[in-house]
């Protein structure tokens, strides 16, 4: 019995040693990959705004026709856009830019504000010399800051493009209660912390992932992986999208009307993918009836404008942007729009 419990004990004592000897070796490769990992770098240039530099990529010649400028949503990014500034930039001013914190911009140290975003991104424009008219295009959450920038500079936009929009009232109808639950973000926090001690930059290293088949160019998922294995700072700023979340929504509520600015609605016939789908049916929720919803809201958004459009593509939330195919029915309209602007 006494032998049995000593070899117990022995074996208990190498995987212990085993262990930690692996937590070291986590630990070393993760200060390499620190110390010698190739810092990623922006596509676009960083330009200062009241002591934060944002990360802006300007694109096309300034003509006679608006100035388009490219919202992401809240867990996205300016390469989310890329066939819609590209399709765009032979014909018109095309601004895609990054909210602070996000991808390549600082993180601002002001307190944030419903309106701190809108008046920011005024001042990046103006520092990166862009003038008015614009048209804004904002996709997911993009959509209700592109709202308040209306409703704060209403003479300098002429037009305005929601893709598969958040409506400020989605949580409260679609019966959630957030972007991310307690579980994303305990993950998300322990991605970012593993990120930040470079432990993510190594596995990256060593296990090459499969860039998504989302209809993005390679470049660009490789361009993600690196930024988002270099630092925890793209999983930290999903947790600050989530608390300013409601704030951003509330805002938004406010805006009743666009009058009669012209205004481009498109609704992705998906709003999950097939994962997230049975995800919800554990829970008790029905996706079809979500969709149905968000139908509803969607038309709701195209109403706040007496001319306003609203298109039905073959999409889920996602690559209704991110399909090149998408994109250039998105363009199409947006190009037809810009000949009923003054």
């Amino acid at each position: 019995m006494k032998s049995t419990f000593r070899l117990i004990l022995k074996i208990l004592k190498w995987i212990g040693k085993i262990l930690a000897g692996l937590v070291i070796l986590l630990l070393i490769s993760g200060l390499c990959f620190r110390l010698f990992g190739r810092k990623p770098v922006p596509p676009g240039k960083l330009v200062d705004v009241n002591g934060t530099k944002l990360h802006i990529i300007a694109e096309g010649q300034k003509n006679e026709l608006p100035t388009i400028i490219l919202e992401a949503g809240a867990g996205s990014n300016t390469d989310m856009a890329h066939w819609i500034a590209k399709g765009l930039k032979k014909k018109m001013r095309v601004i895609r830019y990054d909210r602070e914190g996000k991808w390549f911009s600082e993180n601002s140290k002001n307190s944030i504000s419903p309106e701190f975003y809108a008046k920011q991104l005024h001042q990046l424009l103006e520092n990166n010399g862009e003038n008015p008219p614009y048209i804004l295009a904002g996709h997911s959450m993009g959509g209700p800051y592109n709202l308040i920038f209306k409703d704060l500079y209403p003479n300098e936009v002429k037009g305005m493009v929601l893709i598969d929009s958040s409506h400020p009232d989605q949580w409260e109808r679609l019966e959630q209660d957030e972007l991310f639950n307690d579980t994303q973000i305990a993950l998300v926090k322990t991605i970012s912390f593993l990120a930040d001690i470079g432990i993510v930059g190594a596995f990256n290293s060593v296990f090459k992932s499969e860039p998504k088949n989302d209809g993005l160019p390679k470049n660009l998922h490789i361009r993600s992986h690196n930024l988002t294995a270099y630092s925890g700072k793209v999983f930290n700023r999903y947790i600050k999208e989530n608390e300013i979340n409601e704030m951003i929504l509330n805002r938004a509520s406010q805006i009743k009307s666009l009058d009669s600015l012209p205004l481009l609605v498109f609704t992705a016939t998906e709003q999950y993918e097939e994962s997230q789908k049975e995800k919800y049916r554990n829970e008790g929720i029905d996706p079809n009836e979500e969709l149905q919803i968000w139908y509803e809201m969607q038309k709701e958004l195209k109403e706040l404008s007496s001319n306003g459009k609203q298109f039905i593509l073959d999409a889920n939330h996602g690559s209704i942007i991110t399909r090149k195919e998408n994109a250039e029915i998105i363009n199409n309209q947006i190009l037809l729009m810009t000949e009923t602007i003054d």
